[in-house]
């Protein structure tokens, strides 16, 4: 479920060159899924199955940690 996830974080952590600059990576694909993320959490609250909202301000966020093995959230309103 998160292994492209995790090998895009693995490569980023690598070294390696990235063919091209960091800003075009972040906002061409990266900002991408984030956009079709957010479509699918409009479309969940649509269908009146929301996800909670949780501040990823006081998210506790470990470099390397993707999967499922995440810390408890901090939501900012239940």
């Amino acid at each position: 479920m998160f292994a492209a996830l995790k090998k895009f974080d693995d490569f980023l952590a690598s070294g390696e060159p990235l063919n091209g600059a960091a800003e075009n990576l972040f906002q061409g694909p990266v900002a991408d899924s984030l956009t079709h993320i957010g479509q699918i959490a409009m479309l969940r609250r649509l269908a009146g199955s929301p996800v909670k909202a949780e501040n990823y301000n006081k998210a506790e966020i470990v470099a390397g940690r993707v999967g499922l093995e995440q810390s408890a959230p901090r939501r900012e309103f239940e």
